[in-house]
């Protein structure tokens, strides 16, 4: 039976001019000749060339003075090993090695992607029928970097979405790092990401039951300045380092609009990007709601699993997932508790679909085996389109199926409410894959959502075309359960 699919002509497409003012370093000889060079300058000097630059960017950013002093202040250590009395600088002097430390970075200039929907914690001050959602994307720009970014929207009685103006800035979150590590727990992450005791024990043995970030910071950073380290080693070390800097919170101004704030790869295990949030309203326990998001990160030649968390889209806490089954990518959670147990959908072996629960959100072990290719359109592989979604009929579940000449086309399966590894019915068709104008982009032939929500008995689907732009769908769900149950 086959289901009608009401595409939107709503287009999410790149905007290159979307730019962030973000750190920058060359090498530490270059460094210091360029500090050399300002240090020769007079102050009128000093004083007119920060004008200029002020001229130029000051109305490209929000507080970009901020940014300088917080830049420069990234090289202290290496002015102070130069025999420069910091503190004796001159506030322009300051701002200007920072200007120099600076660079703008277009967040969304190569793709605009792999959108999640949820409902807006705000639903106040509207019409009958219509619900203010929140919309993430993947923005990539220059160099393949991947981002999370938000749009904020209103869905009238029609499906239709009213997009809110977009802010002036792109605001960067403060981040503070986790302070306190349980060693046992550390060692047991260390060993489920591969790193052989061989390495990591010599940094392990000598720390305390419960360790500070900066502890381990220092440890690994002095064996490191060893030239002679094997390349192996060095890896391994650069990889423990990656863990301890992938717990964080990130803290974003209040004066920023939700269009302005951008996640950006902070840690070293997400340098290379942060890919496919999956977006979900948890409802807990006491019946209060937060945001849960899973993604990947991942760092030029490891991936992570981690978890976002927030109440307000202002905070955020960064987690890494750890367990047998937080392994390779398409982690996506449910949104409340089945049974007292959190559930999650994994494809861990790359081709199928995995059911886990846990007692912890960030904890995942015995993935059990729900889902397999079953038609043409899916036979490379089965995986999941975002978290599930509650209906009175079971657990919705928006799939992606992978068929040939690697086409990725995007289905729906039913689980049972109460045991969620019991599959009610699937689609033998797909309900969307690439139209002749949707096959051309970053990766040709795919459609590809990360989160869907339901909206007046409607399947709201938005969907990245071809890993370059996004768009949604509208699916009713009176004749997608028709076709599933059958």
């Amino acid at each position: 039976m086959r289901v009608t699919v009401l595409r939107k002509k709503v287009n999410f497409l790149p905007d290159s001019s979307r730019v962030v003012a973000r750190y920058f370093i060359n090498s530490d000889l270059r460094t210091r000749n360029l500090i050399t060079r300002i240090s020769q300058m007079t102050e009128i000097q000093v004083s007119h060339a920060l004008e200029q630059t002020l001229r130029e960017f000051a109305s490209r950013h929000r507080n970009i003075s901020r940014l300088f002093f917080k830049h420069c202040n990234n090289i202290r250590g290496v002015i102070e090993d130069m025999n420069i009395n910091f503190d004796s600088l001159s506030d322009d002097r300051k701002m200007l090695l920072g200007s120099y430390c600076t660079m703008e970075y277009s967040i969304e200039s190569a793709a605009f992607f792999n959108p999640s929907i949820i409902e807006d914690f705000d639903q106040s001050y509207l019409k009958k029928d219509e619900k203010r959602v929140i919309i993430s994307f993947r923005a990539t720009g220059e160099g393949h970097i991947s981002s999370i970014v938000f749009r904020r929207a209103i869905l009238d009685a029609n499906s239709d979405l009213h997009l809110s103006k977009m802010g002036d800035y792109i605001d960067m979150a403060e981040i503070s790092h986790k302070k306190l590590y349980d060693k046992g727990r550390f060692l047991r992450r260390l060993k489920e990401m591969g790193i052989p005791e061989k390495y990591s024990m010599t940094i392990m043995n000598d720390l305390p039951d419960r360790f500070e970030y900066e502890t381990l910071k220092n440890s690994v950073k002095n064996i490191l300045k060893d030239q002679d380290i094997t390349a192996s080693r060095r890896m391994a070390l650069e990889e423990i380092t990656w863990l301890v800097d992938s717990f964080y919170d990130i803290q974003f101004h209040k004066d920023s609009d939700i269009t302005e704030r951008v996640i950006f790869p902070i840690s070293e295990s997400e340098s290379r990007g942060i890919e496919d949030a999956r977006f979900v309203r948890f409802l807990e326990d006491d019946g209060s709601t937060r945001v849960y998001a899973t993604y990947t990160a991942f760092n030029g030649h490891t991936i992570m699993p981690k978890l976002i968390s927030t109440k307000d889209f202002y905070t955020f806490r960064v987690m890494p997932l750890r367990g047998s089954g937080a392994q390779d990518k398409n982690l996506a959670i449910f949104p409340k508790k089945i049974k007292g147990k959190y559930a999650m959908l994994s494809r861990i072996d790359g081709v199928n679909n995995y059911l886990m629960l846990s007692d912890r959100a960030t904890l995942w072990n015995n993935p059990k085996l729900i889902q397999e290719p079953k038609f043409p359109w899916e036979f490379t592989q089965i995986g999941n389109c975002g978290s599930p979604l509650w209906t009175e009929k079971g657990w919705l579940v928006i799939t992606h199926g992978v068929g040939p000449m690697r086409r990725y086309s995007i289905g729906a399966s039913l689980f049972d409410l109460d045991d969620p590894s019991k599959e009610i019915g699937r689609l033998e068709e797909p309900l969307l894959m690439p139209l002749e104008e949707e096959r051309n982009g970053y990766v040709p032939n795919v459609v590809y959502s990360c989160g869907s929500i339901i909206h007046n008995n409607n399947l709201i689907l938005p969907y990245a075309v071809s890993d370059y732009s996004s768009t949604y769908a509208v699916v009713d769900l009176e004749e997608l359960f028709a076709a599933l149950i059958n």
